[in-house]
């Protein structure tokens, strides 16, 4: 009896089921409406972003998916750059500081009352085959202003940035904005028709 799905497996390299479920709404077109299963990585995996680039991490992390489940891996990495701080905290925006909290706290701290507030949310994404061969990427870049307190309730630094096209920080903005604008939404809408296609959907 084979064990092989009937279906194609797509497998987003996180162990956050609400990045899971984010990043998968934010695939038009792809889901289980085409015939495609979308699952969370392994339970307790833990994969150093060891990359010198966001484009780096997401090969990283959906090379190893792959290779470790046999099944079509997606990854993102994504970070905050303020112009003002001459990037930071860029590639290292996840740590920061240990909590979203901290992190909000320490970036206000260092951005002081600089009245240069411009910054971007960057996303990288890689798609890896079973074999663990990356085939596919995408980049996603938004815009926007580092406010001087934070506006809603969102994860990491998203009640800090403005949105002009929004107008509202990223935390306020809707799963069709956030699809529409957001730095993520960009890249996995330019990663879609290529997943489609390669994973023989639609």
């Amino acid at each position: 009896m084979s064990l092989s799905p009937s279906r194609p497996v797509l497998v987003i390299a996180s162990g956050n089921a609400h990045k899971v479920a984010e990043i998968t709404s934010m695939l038009e077109g792809v889901g289980p409406e085409v015939g495609l299963e979308v699952r969370q990585q392994p339970k307790g995996l833990e994969i150093e972003e060891t990359g010198l680039t966001y484009a780096e991490n997401a090969r990283l992390k959906a090379s190893t998916v792959a290779s470790l489940t046999g099944c079509w891996s997606l990854a993102d990495d994504s970070g905050l750059e303020v112009d003002a701080l001459d990037g930071r905290p860029g590639l290292h925006s996840a740590r920061y500081a240990p909590t979203d909290h901290e992190k909000i706290h320490r970036l206000l701290h260092e951005l002081g009352d600089s009245l240069y507030r411009g910054g971007t949310f960057v996303s990288a994404m890689a798609l890896a085959d079973p074999a663990g061969e990356v085939v596919l990427e995408s980049e996603g870049v938004c815009r926007g202003l580092i406010l001087r307190e934070p506006s809603g309730h969102g994860g990491g630094y998203d009640p800090l940035f403005h949105v002009r096209e929004a107008g509202c920080s990223y935390a306020e903005m809707g799963e069709h904005l956030k699809s529409r604008l957001g730095s993520r939404g960009k890249a996995a809408r330019a990663m879609a028709p290529g997943l489609k296609r390669l994973l023989g959907l639609g």
